[in-house]
């Protein structure tokens, strides 16, 4: 009996421990309550786990009552759930600032908290909100470090980004590297990246010659493995109109205008009768558009097995310009694959390739001449059309000159078209040889082809500059390839509990090649962009009319990295790249650049204690050499690619002559870049603190186009000067970032986030004989505007400092004689400073009256988000840059801002604004007069979005739909007068290739950047 007994009391309680385990089934939300496909889930303590899928759906077998269950997911907090029921609901807190959140370093990966460089990262979540036409766009004003600027408002323009200031006269921009290979960042899709991480110092040493200006490492989004297929849409559709227009004066105001500036100089009015002109023409107006369309879209496709990912996308942005409406607009398609398959254990394959096609039309702009330059300067007095209902004429008298245009004319008979097609991309393997090794290798590869035609109509604008008096069209053919085949071994292994050691090495082999041809052809028949071709044009040339080139580069490289840590808290990095190039000479070919790094994490030391307040503090350094070599190839060569005629029998013969003079002694560019940073995080990881002290010393600038003596041949036909390492040039500076964040509840979260960086830019010397490099061009026929000498920051505007305007002729007869500057001084005009004070106003007293580099920039930015409510801002500001205007041509007779309106009178007037004549006057030449503080504030972006409950869209099949509105470039809080204090544009090097800083910040009209509208949604299926 007792027996039974204890069988039955077994039995029950065998019965209730089987009824205490159960399958979990569970669902997955991020903090909007959105299913989180991909998220890991793991029973702790066990070897049993899963992941959600694309509902955010799981489930585990047979999990006994209390067991603990582990989520976790890169961007959010892990979390532990003990089950008590057989169905769970988790909802999972953003954590996107985790310090175990991976971050690619090139060549390998680091945990947050383990990185000792000075590493920045966007994630997708901000292209998001920022909704960049361009990715360079992302980089303004989120990272410390980074400033963008403008080329031009215009579709398709270029950005120029630069980290940690200018370092050289040549190429500053940073290289990107997509997925592992070298690519362009300009021509990507946002919506394909997952991250941005810039590399600022010497933690880029490991791409060697290329990362002397910086790394931006681009991750594209993948598939996740066990998720089902996810379908994201998103499109914009919004209008675009100029942010700014200048205050110009209008026909009665020009009149009364001109009319004083005769009288002054002893000369009949021209308006004897102002009364009745109005307001007249407002040039502006005819040629800025209003609600020029925009239209972007694009659709991902992705998900995955156990073995297999993929992620399947395409985007299509179409963008008129503001000026010109299509005659300056842009297209852009994009498509994209990317596979990823674990072949076995120990195989891993992926691979990632891009489409890209883009159409671009453009204007003159960013000029003398240009179609701004005109509807600036053209008087408003003028029709834009004549009775007849043609353009009107703009007269080539003394007083408007031969340059300035009707812009509406110029606009209608602008013909071009320039269209891309670029195949990129990398397949890569990833062997697991053995526990701790895996052997990596990688091909990269990109191949382009461009076409561009330009038709340049028979037409008369009046004697004019612009007058073509023969047709012809010019065809372009452009063919640019390039691969890499990247080899590297990482070995990760750990010695006894507390030594953590991984050692990268490996190779890399780089070509570069291609070709491009060119042709002019007269007499287009019909004088028609519809016949512009060169197989049908059958004028004779008068001149040489084909060009071409032919490139062939390589470099080979080897590259190794070592990685130490103890306990995680000490943390020491070395690593060097050896690169071999064909662009230097045989003396000259191998560089080699190493650096180091560390890092001291004192928040894990005993002493520091359990700090509530103080969550984590690391203090980390690094030193090392980076290099550039972004000049074209066969620079130490001199080859025979100039222009020259000949005479042979009495007779004029076009040839070709000697072009670049050789310089067998080119060698790389090197920057010693010194950084030490402290990375800080309080209040329960609310707030995130960076700050870095820099120092980047650029040595042996290779310096295009380096003026010689005559005698080595520079003279000659077709000669150029040669490219030398001819400078040194330091920035230094600060930088500093916090970002707070906190969820105030479930439906309540906020995050904010400063940037400030300052920077001090110094050329050190300057190696061409005669320590000064000058570019850049103010007016007509004016010394250059731009200077490169020691001791001053890179590309300083050189001319007079004012002081103020002469009242009477007292002052004038006081003050040392301002002649040599063209005309004797006379009352109401501008007083130049005796700086030399030899007691003579002459070419000795230019000087230092500004430059174009920012003193500051900072970013702020706030997102908030209540409830299915979200709103973003986000904003730029630079302090301290310096702008030229030169947008005012200084004939008599052409329009003039209103200032002038404030103009010197008479004695007590004015001290500021110069008298207005026609007679001779020195006010015209450079000087601080004419240089502005282009200082800003600018509101860059503002959305409010609304995502709809999802238990209401998931009915249909939908997971996620979010509708928004938002505006770009919203406002911009600046005192200078111009179209867009944020732009920059310096000319272009002899080389073709790069842009000089020396030159920069002088403003012949920019193409302002657009102001926005957008209306879009986002939609997850």
């Amino acid at each position: 009996m007792k027996s039974k007994l204890l069988l039955t009391v077994l039995l029950l309680f065998t019965s209730f421990a089987f009824s205490q385990s159960f399958d979990v089934n569970g669902t997955v939300l991020d903090g909007s309550g959105l299913s989180l496909p991909g998220v890991n889930v793991k029973v702790k303590s066990s070897s049993q786990s899963t992941t959600t899928d694309f509902d955010g759906s799981f489930k585990l077998l047979g999990v006994p009552k209390g067991t603990t269950i582990i989520f976790s997911y890169i961007g959010f907090k892990t979390q532990e759930v003990v089950v008590s029921a057989p169905k769970i609901t988790v909802k999972m807190s953003d954590d996107a600032r985790s310090l175990e959140e991976v971050v690619v370093i090139g060549y390998g990966t680091q945990k947050k908290r383990e990185v000792t460089g000075a590493v920045s990262v966007i994630d997708s979540k901000t292209l998001d909100i920022l909704k960049p036409i361009k990715v360079e766009q992302a980089l303004q004003g989120t990272v410390s470090g980074v400033n963008v600027t403008t080329q031009s408002g215009a579709p398709g323009a270029k950005l120029d980004i630069r980290i940690r200031g200018i370092a050289t006269n040549g190429e500053n921009g940073p290289q990107a590297i997509i997925d592992g290979y070298v690519g362009d960042l300009s021509l990507l899709n946002p919506n394909d990246i997952e991250t941005i991480t810039v590399l600022k110092d010497a933690q880029a040493a490991i791409y060697g010659t290329i990362a002397a200006n910086g790394i931006i490492l681009i991750t594209t989004k993948m598939g996740k493995k066990n998720s089902k297929t996810k379908v994201s849409f998103n499109s914009y559709t919004g209008f675009q109109e100029a942010s700014r227009k200048l205050p110009m004066l209008n026909a009665t105001e020009y009149a009364l205008l001109l009319n004083e500036s005769y009288a002054n100089g002893g000369k009949a009015l021209p308006y004897p009768n102002a009364s009745g002109l109005g307001t007249g023409t407002d040039w502006q107006k005819q040629v800025l558009g209003k609600s020029v369309p925009i239209l972007n879209s694009d659709i991902t496709i992705s998900g995955g097995s156990d073995k297999i990912t993929y992620s399947i996308s395409g985007s299509h942005l179409d963008q008129e310009g503001i000026v010109g409406s299509a005659k300056s607009g842009f297209l852009r398609n994009t498509a994209r694959l990317a596979l990823g398959a674990d072949l076995s254990d120990k195989f891993k394959v992926k691979t990632n390739v891009i489409y890209t096609y883009f159409d671009r039309k453009t204007i003159n702009e960013n000029g003398l001449g240009s179609v701004l330059f005109n509807a600036l300067n053209v008087p408003a007095t003028f029709a834009p059309y004549d009775a007849n209902g043609n353009y009107t004429l703009v007269p080539s008298t003394t007083g408007l000159g031969t340059e300035i245009i009707n812009p509406l004319a110029q606009i209608a008979n602008t013909y071009n078209d320039y269209n891309y097609k670029k195949l990129n991309g990398n397949f890569g393997l990833d062997y697991k040889i053995f526990k701790g090794f895996t052997l990596s290798s990688s091909i990269g590869f990109n191949t382009s082809n461009s076409e561009g035609k330009t038709f340049g109509k028979k037409i008369s604008y009046g004697g004019k500059v612009f007058d073509v008096q023969r047709s012809s069209v010019t065809q372009t053919a452009t063919n640019d390839n390039d691969y890499s085949f990247d080899l590297y071994g990482t070995y990760v292994t750990k010695i006894g509990e507390n030594h953590n050691i991984t050692a990268t090495l490996g190779n890399t082999i780089y070509k570069q090649w291609g070709n491009s041809a060119s042709g002019t052809g007269f007499d287009v028949p019909n004088n028609s962009w519809d016949y512009a071709d060169l197989s049908l044009t059958k004028g004779l040339a008068t001149a040489v009319n084909t060009g071409g080139y032919v490139y062939d580069q390589r470099r080979l490289s080897y590259f190794g990295r070592a990685q130490y840590d103890y306990k995680g808290k000490y943390l020491l990095s070395a690593m060097i790249r050896r690169d071999a190039s064909t662009k230097f000479g045989p003396d000259n070919k191998v560089g080699y650049f190493p650096s180091f790094t560390g890092g001291w994490v004192i928040s894990d030391e005993g002493f520091f204690g359990e700090s509530k307040t103080f969550n984590f503090l690391k203090l980390r350094a690094s030193y090392g050499t980076l290099g550039n070599d972004q000049i074209p190839n066969n620079g130490f060569l001199s080859l025979l690619n100039g222009e020259a005629t000949y005479v042979f029998d009495g007779k004029l013969v076009s040839g070709v002559a000697t072009g670049q003079i050789p310089n067998p002694n080119l060698k790389w560019e090197e920057a010693k870049k010194f950084d030490v940073g402290l990375d800080l995080r309080v209040l329960n990881d609310k707030v995130s603190i960076v700050a870095d002290y820099f120092i980047d010393t650029r040595k042996d600038l290779l310096i295009p186009d380096i003026p010689v003596s005559g005698i080595t041949g520079v003279g000659a036909p077709g000669a150029t000067p040669p490219t030398l390492n001819a400078g040194t040039v330091r920035n230094s500076g600060l930088e500093f970032a916090i970002d707070y964040k906190e969820k105030f509840s479930n439906d309540l979260s906020l995050s904010i986030g400063y940037n400030v960086t300052f920077i001090k830019n110094e050329v050190l010397e300057v190696n061409n004989g005669t320590g000064i490099i000058e570019q850049g061009s103010f007016g007509v026929g004016q010394p250059a505007a731009s200077r490169m000498q020691a001791g001053q920051p890179i590309g300083y505007f050189y001319g007079y400092k004012t002081d103020g305007l002469f009242q009477n002729q007292a002052e004038v007869d006081a003050h040392p004689s301002q002649l040599a500057l063209g005309a004797n001084a006379s009352p109401g005009d501008i007083r130049y400073v005796d700086v030399n004070g030899d007691g003579v106003i002459d070419a000795k007293d230019k000087t230092n009256i500004g430059d174009p580099i920012p003193n500051a920039t900072m970013g702020f930015n706030i997102q908030l988000n209540y409830k299915s409510i979200d709103f973003a801002l986000y904003s730029f500001a630079s302090i301290g840059n310096d702008m030229v205007r030169n947008y005012e041509r200084v004939l008599s007779d052409a329009n003039r801002l209103d200032y002038v309106l404030d103009r010197w009178t008479g004695p007590g007037t004015s001290n500021s604004v110069p008298r207005v004549t026609t007679g001779a006057t020195a006010n015209n030449v450079l000087s601080d007069y004419y240089v502005e503080d282009a200082s800003y504030f600018r509101i860059q972006n503002i959305q409010i979005g609304y995502t709809i409950d999802p238990k209401v869209t998931q009915k249909a099949g939908i997971t996620k739909l979010r509708l928004y509105t938002g505006v770009n470039n919203l406002y911009t809080f600046t005192k200078y007068k111009g179209f867009d204090p944020g732009a920059s544009f310096g000319p272009t090097n002899k080389d073709g290739v790069s842009q000089s800083p020396i030159g920069a910040g002088i403003d012949y009209g920019f193409y302002p950047v657009p102001r926005t509208y957008l209306l879009g949604l986002n939609i997850n299926f």
